[in-house]
């Protein structure tokens, strides 16, 4: 009885040592915070975006159904379209000839890879709505997706979805 009395004795500290869900979130948020979006390559302007820099932006809300969980999300977020307006990315009327065979990486902190052409993010072409989002359903994106994620609402399927955002790259084609 007394072993016993002191294990549960000795397992009391632990167990008050677990993050409770407000420190979770509190730590999240902070990440969230300090987390950049890097626009980079062929642009006039480079850019290192934080959450409050996306917050300060032109601000779209989308609604799309996940096909993977058949689930309804809300997004809010900036057009990838505005993000390189602001990166002096050339656009609209000017968007021809050699131009048109620029193309945009986004990349993920995992890794995952995916390429849009610029013409397929410019409005006076295409209304795409592909946005980097930083809430879905009115919170911030959790860890496992954000804290931004590029979602491309009119595409049959997720696969250039790209969660943990990280970085957009402009790049223009080589001649061949």
């Amino acid at each position: 009885m007394v072993r016993l009395l002191r294990v549960s004795l000795l397992a009391i500290p632990c167990v008050l040592l677990l993050p409770t869900g407000s420190q979770k979130a509190t730590a999240l948020a902070q990440t969230a915070a300090s987390a950049e979006l890097r626009i980079s390559g062929a642009v006039s302007t480079p850019l290192v975006l934080h959450i409050a820099d996306l917050k300060n932006m032109p601000r779209r809300k989308l609604s799309v159904v996940n096909p993977h969980d058949k689930k309804t999300e809300n997004y809010e977020g900036v057009l990838v379209e505005e993000l390189l307006r602001k990166a002096g990315v050339t656009q609209g009327e000017s968007l021809r000839g050699p131009v048109m065979a620029t193309y945009v990486l986004a990349e993920a902190a995992d890794g995952y890879r995916v390429v849009f052409s610029l013409a397929e993010l410019d409005s006076g072409i295409v209304e795409s709505d592909v946005m980097v989002a930083d809430t879905m359903d009115g919170a911030p994106l959790g860890e496992k997706v954000g804290p931004f994620r590029l979602v491309a609402p009119h595409e049959k399927r997720p696969a250039r979805w790209v969660r943990m955002l990280r970085s957009i790259t402009v790049v223009r084609a080589a001649n061949s």
